[in-house]
């Protein structure tokens, strides 16, 4: 497909939709009232052209190669953004407005696609470098665009904010073991270090049987200290941030800390026990990022 060609509709199975935000199930607020107002529309409209994207990366019954060509479409677009062309999509139109209003960096965007791509054809990691080479591309962008709304993405602020995103994905592939087990045809993805599996004598097999032993328990609360370690060090940006804007992403924080808290309290069976946020985690996450953080 040539880059600048009109793009393909989405695959079957994979038609966006207006109410994505309210269909999938989320950690973590998206475009909330704290922010200030004039950056709800620029978030609401960065989190649908995400989750569009990433929703043709991952549901529905499309072919590979249906995917593929759709995030190409997409990609198109947005390179004709970067090229001062107005694209043909409406998502895209609104996109190309909160991009030029906000100075925002087209290929942060591009990072994006190129991460639900590698979703469509990749489905095992040999090592952590590959898995945050990952979230590199699949999260830390986010974070990055929402510093430049805020125009406060000095250096340091981009690097906490990277080691947020990371360590939210990382979190986010924990929770989702079993999950994601389920996607990717009879293959499934792990995004567990193949390395780091075969060193602690745990096989996909184990995964599906799921295996919960002492072996299994210090391997995944490995891989979860990991991604609390990542948080943790990205956490005085929750407060390197003034007023609202700091308050929405120490709320992010607090939400990470409680599901690592979860994924640490059921010790490994996340089969039976998944981890989500119900009334009163959100009370204690509230109460921390008001008075602790």
């Amino acid at each position: 497909m040539q880059a600048f060609s009109k793009p393909a509709q989405p695959p079957s199975g994979a038609q966006p939709s207006l109410s994505l935000a309210q269909t999938h199930y989320e950690n973590f607020p998206v475009a909330s009232l704290l922010l200030p107002a004039h950056l709800r529309h620029a978030v609401t409209v960065i989190y649908q052209f995400a989750r569009e994207a990433d929703d043709i990366a991952d549901e529905g019954h499309a072919t590979e190669a249906e995917r593929l060509q759709a995030l190409q479409a997409y990609e198109g677009e947005l390179q004709l953004i970067q090229a001062y062309i107005q694209p043909s999509l409406p998502l895209f139109m609104a996109l190309q407005q909160v991009v030029r209003t906000h100075k925002l960096d087209v290929q942060l965007l591009l990072d994006l696609i190129d991460a639900f791509k590698q979703d469509v054809v990749k489905t095992r990691y040999a090592n952590i470098d590959e898995v945050l080479d990952y979230c590199r591309r699949s999260a830390n962008p986010v974070g990055r665009l929402m510093l430049q709304l805020y125009g406060s993405d000095t250096p340091q602020h981009c690097l906490w904010s990277d080691q947020i995103c990371s360590a939210l994905q990382l979190i986010n592939f924990y929770q989702d073991i079993a999950i994601d087990l389920q996607k990717h045809g009879q293959t499934g993805r792990v995004y567990l270090c193949q390395d780091e599996m075969q060193a602690a004598g745990i096989s996909e097999q184990d995964l599906r049987q799921q295996r919960l032993d002492a072996t299994w328990e210090v391997f995944f609360l490995h891989n979860v200290m990991r991604a609390e370690d990542l948080l943790l060090a990205g956490k005085p940006l929750g407060r390197a941030l003034p007023g609202r804007i700091g308050f929405e992403l120490r709320m992010m924080i607090a939400g990470g800390e409680r599901i690592l808290h979860k994924l640490k309290s059921c010790r490994g069976d996340i089969y039976h026990h998944r981890p989500t946020l119900k009334a009163y985690d959100w009370l204690l996450i509230l109460l921390k990022a008001l008075f602790k953080q």
